[in-house]
């Protein structure tokens, strides 16, 4: 459930690839039984593919990262966040518009 802009996440890479990076990472934490996850999906990729080199998408799939889930105190899917310098710094939950992930990514 991911393309080719968009990296998939989870406890073995998590450190590394989102809080480890130097560009800003918007990680969308998803499951695959989730509705309203699957009607983000395909604007999330749309997104990574629009942004290509820029801030770096991430999927992170709760059910196979559930440390991640406590740690970050996940209680709904989907849940957007965006990372900087390894800290979150914006929480959007359900589903959204595309309009709404790219202000996210602009922060």
């Amino acid at each position: 459930m991911a393309t080719e802009n968009v990296i998939v996440v989870d406890e073995n890479n998590f450190q590394e690839v989102v809080l480890q990076s130097e560009k800003p990472v918007l990680v969308d934490f998803w499951a695959e039984w989730c509705g309203p996850c699957k009607m983000l999906s395909p604007i999330i990729d749309e997104v990574a593919s629009e942004n290509a080199g820029g801030t770096k998408i991430c999927k992170l799939n709760v059910d196979d990262a559930k440390a991640i889930v406590k740690q970050y105190g996940v209680m709904s899917i989907p849940t957007v966040m965006l990372f900087k310098n390894g800290k979150e710094v914006e929480r959007a939950v359900g589903f959204r518009p595309k309009h709404d992930i790219i202000r996210i990514i602009n922060l």
